[in-house]
């Protein structure tokens, strides 16, 4: 009796990274100090033995670069990587991807915490024994059937480390967490993105996007993609200050890196219920949005800024909140 074993699509990753604005190498890679050198210790001692890097555990809000982390191993180790989203993994997947790796090959799962459980448990004995045990036949007549797998190792890339159970959790040798970035560290990353897009871009323009960024690349890339934009279409195509700032004006991003929905949920608070606190469930029904999104997307930055606070009651606007609002906009009832 023969298994065969259909796989989700897995995005080869054999494509030339140049084309894109990840760095390819640790030494390419700008910021999270100590995780480099934590990272390049263990990739260096791993490539002195001929074994496979420990299995990887990257955590971290979105936009921090835990994906080019696990393409960067990839690159320093010289083998191959098979990369593909943890809510898409199945059972069947898991077996069908271990199965067509090869010796110290990484394997990248994204949004980890969001596996089923029996992807999960299969993935026990793999990471540990490197085997795989398959359960071929039902009732009385099943049996199973252990595969001998090469070693590897597993990168995991999770924005929630809490909704990982401990038994995998536990099975990662190493566990990486990515803070934000100074803005001194966006500069350089939006610097180097620029000459990527080949595009010229002053000194004075790329601090002033990366202290919009929000700590984050990947949104400092993303307004650097718009403003250039406006360079090109307004402009004679480099950034400078005033082309870096009539976009960002364009783009509603102000001074702290808050959108116009990060204002007007401030707004919201400070007009609509007096400050605070209120509820989730109001606040977002306030505002058309759904509570997950409010608590995922926009509060966390908020906080981070101490603009507003969680409390026992509900959400409640600070000073630090107020101040930010009352110099936005001279009248805090023009959104309503």
């Amino acid at each position: 009796m023969s298994t065969q074993f259909l796989a989700p699509a897995i995005r080869e990753e054999d494509d030339e990274l140049e084309q894109t604005l990840r760095p390819r190498r640790l030494a390419d890679f700008v910021g999270q100090e100590r995780v480099k050198e934590q990272l390049g210790i263990a990739l260096a001692a791993a490539q002195a033995r001929g074994e496979a890097l420990d299995h990887v555990l990257l955590v971290g809000p979105p936009g921090l670069g835990k994906t080019s982390l696990a393409h960067i191993v990839r690159e320093e180790l010289g083998v191959g990587i098979r990369s593909v989203a943890g809510p898409a993994l199945e059972r069947k997947d898991v077996a069908a991807i271990l199965t067509s790796i090869e010796d110290r090959d990484v394997v990248f799962v994204d949004e980890i915490h969001r596996m089923s459980r029996a992807a999960e448990e299969i993935l026990y004995p793999a990471l540990e024994d490197f085997r795989l045990d398959i359960v071929m036949g039902q009732g009385a007549a099943a049996r199973t059937l252990t595969l001998d797998l090469p070693p590897f190792t597993l990168v995991g890339a999770t924005t929630r480390t809490g909704l990982l159970t401990s038994p995998l959790r536990d099975r990662f040798g190493m566990t990486f967490r990515l803070d934000y970035y100074e803005p001194g560290e966006l500069a350089a990353i939006v610097r180097r993105s620029a000459r990527i897009l080949d595009v010229e871009i002053a000194a004075d323009a790329a601090d002033e996007i990366a202290g919009r960024a929000r700590g984050t690349p990947r949104i400092a890339n993303r307004i650097l993609r718009r403003v250039r934009d406006v360079a090109q279409v307004r402009h004679q195509g480099s950034i400078t200050m005033p082309v870096a700032r009539e976009a960002l004006e364009l783009l509603e991003v102000d001074g702290a890196g808050l959108e116009r929905i990060d204002r007007e949920l401030l707004r919201t608070i400070v007009v609509k219920f007096d400050g605070g606190p209120v509820g989730l469930s109001t606040l977002a029904a306030s505002l058309g949005e759904e509570p997950d999104t409010i608590e995922d997307v926009y509060e966390p930055y908020l906080l981070q800024l101490g603009f507003i606070q969680r409390t026992p009651r509900g959400r409640t606007i600070t000073k630090l909140g107020r101040a930010h609002v009352g110099a936005a906009a001279s009248d805090t009832n023009s959104l309503f």
